[in-house]
């Protein structure tokens, strides 16, 4: 007889039945997680309206491409005052000059706080300067670099004399090209990074200092991915920082890569210290951590340092290199307001002696030029994002308190109540009928508030000098036949696309 055995199907049923188990618990979760992400997403009592989300993902796709002019485009259906749902955070953006006036500088204590999004944990734990959480950390830090600023930069007129000198690199390299095309990029980003390295480090690096140039770049280049839709799909599902792949990986490898070269040059010129006699920023902040004598003092550390430096140096080099970029841009653009530049350049410095700031009051046009490059441009269309500190009301809406809030500067700059046809390029705009140069009240590229650019007064500074010294040395042109695409490059400023210009020697 033949005896057939059946194989035993007991640890399949059990292993079956596990897998059953564990779907039923993983869509159970997804289930309780879609319910929570959908109920996130409802709008509070009193909230703002604004377009309908989708679910899950709400509103990121909509600011893929030129969030600042779906913005303002949005105020025009739902008000200057609206709401967006960015993953599950509800945001209120803030469009027109009148509404930022008011949130921003009447109600400034509300709205100068940072919100709590993953990658702002991630890149800098909420400390350092420019993303810190309001409170004594924040204004203890604010307090140095200001002081800082003041004391190594601005209230120095030897000082001044330094961005004369980096003024006068500057030109010696454009010269180098003898007239033909390139791309000044590369020089302008190096010219103006080392006026804010003067107060940093006490000391300029040569435009061949190929390591100090690759931070530069990575830190640029982080300038766009902190706002690509990786990030904010980030923010909305901090989980996926375990997914191998996606620009929100590259912005990690970047800044882990410039806060070790950070910690390198901090150490370097932190060399030779002499206590409570500071020769640079670094020696400033030392001397607060040397001060450090119980718990409520570790607003001040190392690593807090690393994130200031770095805030600093990129707060102080986008924002003005991209502005002088532009600059060159329109000049070679519009030869005839150009022509009226070196006119008026001519005019005041005609024995070709260099620009100084006490030149600036006789150079309205010039002045005019710079105000509506700063205008038209809007180099950060949506400044950096705020949060409420308590629960606001706005055009008789409430917003909660720890709401992320957007302020979409690019509405104010092109505010049809404030500015005549704001989508034409006129410099006439700052001047009056006599021709002298006119402060706009719609005008707040530096932002408002407690929390505006701590560093307005500097980038003033620079922009007219280097400005006025390039148009006093050169003609700016396009290489025959080439015209510029005027498309902005979108990140957290809006920098040209690469251009090349030919930089001529002007007969003096």
């Amino acid at each position: 007889m033949v005896s057939i055995r059946l194989p035993y199907l007991g640890s399949a049923v059990q292993y079956g039945h596990t897998c059953v188990g564990l779907c039923s618990l993983l869509v159970t979760l997804l289930f309780v997680l879609l319910i929570r992400q959908l109920a996130k997403q409802r709008r509070p009592p009193g909230f703002p309206p604004g377009p309908s989300p989708i679910p899950v993902i709400g509103n990121i796709f909509s600011l893929a491409t030129e969030p600042h002019v779906f913005m303002k485009k949005q105020s025009e259906i739902y008000g200057q005052v609206f709401s967006l749902d960015l993953g599950g955070y509800s945001t209120v953006v803030l469009n027109g000059y009148d509404t930022m006036r008011e949130c921003l500088y009447h109600q400034s204590d509300v709205f100068i706080d940072r919100p709590s999004l993953p990658l702002f944990n991630k890149m800098t734990k909420m400390g350092g300067l420019l993303n810190a959480k309001y409170g004594r950390g924040w204004i203890e830090h604010r307090k140095l670099a200001s002081n800082t600023f003041r004391y190594f930069g601005s209230v120095q007129k030897q000082f001044e004399r330094k961005i004369s000198e980096e003024c006068m690199f500057f030109v010696d390299a454009i010269d180098d090209h003898k007239g033909k095309p390139f791309n000044p990029k590369h020089l302008v980003t190096n010219a103006v990074s080392n006026i804010t390295n003067l107060i940093i480090f006490g000391e300029r690096f040569t435009y061949d200092d190929h390591d100090f140039q690759h931070m530069i770049e990575i830190f640029s280049e982080n300038v766009e991915l902190a706002v690509s839709g990786w990030s904010f799909l980030y923010n909305a599902f901090p989980w996926i920082e375990y997914i191998p792949f996606g620009k929100h990986q590259k912005l990690f490898r970047n800044a882990a890569e410039v806060y070790e070269f950070l910690l390198l040059i901090i150490e370097r010129f932190s060399e030779g210290r002499n206590p409570q006699s500071p020769r640079h920023y670094i020696d400033s902040y030392m001397d607060e951590l040397d001060q450090i004598t119980t718990e409520s003092d570790s607003i001040w550390s190392k690593e807090n340092l690393i994130y200031s430096v770095g805030e600093l140096i990129i707060a102080g080099t986008e924002t003005t290199t991209n502005t002088i970029r532009w600059a060159m841009l329109y000049m070679a653009l519009y030869p005839n307001i150009q022509e009226k530049v070196h006119k008026e350049i001519d005019s005041v410095l005609g024995n070709g002696k260099p620009p100084s700031l006490e030149d600036k009051q006789s150079m309205p046009y010039v002045e005019a030029v710079l105000h509506e490059v700063l205008r038209f441009c809007n180099i950060v269309p949506l400044g950096i994002f705020r949060a409420t500190t308590q629960d606001a009301v706005v055009n008789s809406y409430t917003i909660p308190k720890g709401t992320m809030v957007i302020t979409n500067l690019y509405s104010v700059h092109f505010d049809e109540k404030y500015w005549t046809d704001p989508g034409t390029f006129s410099p006439q705009r700052f001047l009056d009928s006599n021709g002298d140069f006119v402060r706009r009240e719609a005008f707040v590229p530096f932002s408002l508030g407690r929390r505006h650019c701590l560093g307005e007064q500097l980038a003033r500074m620079e922009m007219f000098l280097f400005f006025t010294t390039l148009l006093q040395n050169f003609n700016l042109q396009f290489p025959p036949g080439i015209v510029p695409n005027l498309t902005p490059k979108l990140g957290m400023t809006l920098q040209p696309l690469p251009y090349s210009i030919c930089a001529v020697r002007r007969q003096q």
